[in-house]
């Protein structure tokens, strides 16, 4: 359901003339908060990115960067925190995390997530939408790309988690020159 805004006077109409004796579900002064977003239902095998050669161009960036930043939702409040790994495995753009921190379980509830890097001179705003992949080929393709990793991590653990990217946009930018767009 969708948050409805009123304004205060309509509010208080409504809450004066109908509310006493109203549908709760119809009422915009019993509107329920937005539901988190639905888990998304992508196969990790057969999925590939729509436009390779914008994502490399992504995944060149941030991993010039070194560190980016991710952008999550924990109920109502943004979280974000820096992040280092990035890689491309079978045409996907990865991340990493571990099923223990929060960030896993805010990226369960909604996969939904934003992120940024700047390397000093230009920046990217990369939105998308991430989906588990739990196959060991995968977790072992990004362990592999950081081995420093794996005093923490395992391909083989529970804990380990890495998401691929679908339906992302990036915008990049730099102080001076149009944003430029590209999808992947």
């Amino acid at each position: 359901m969708k948050k409805i805004i009123i304004p205060a006077l309509l509010l208080a109409a409504c809450m004066t003339s109908c509310c006493s004796n109203c549908d709760p579900n119809k009422c915009p002064a019993q509107t329920k908060a937005e539901e988190p977003a639905a888990v998304v239902s992508v196969d990790p095998v057969s999925y590939q990115s729509q436009n390779p050669a914008e994502m490399r161009e992504v995944y060149d960036f941030l991993k010039a960067c070194q560190t980016y930043y991710i952008a999550t939702v924990d109920g109502d409040q943004p979280r974000v925190r820096p992040f280092g790994t990035i890689n491309i495995f079978e045409g996907k753009l990865y991340i990493q995390t571990g099923h223990k921190k929060k960030v896993a379980k805010q990226i369960a509830a909604n996969p939904k997530v934003e992120i940024c890097a700047f390397d000093g001179k230009a920046w990217v705003r990369v939105e998308a939408t991430l989906v588990e992949d739990t196959r060991i080929e995968a977790k072992k393709s990004m362990l592999d790309a950081y081995p420093q990793l794996r005093s923490m991590y395992d391909e083989k653990d529970e804990n380990t988690a890495v998401y691929f990217m679908t339906n992302a946009k990036a915008d990049f930018n730099s102080f001076g020159d149009a944003v430029r767009t590209v999808n992947f």
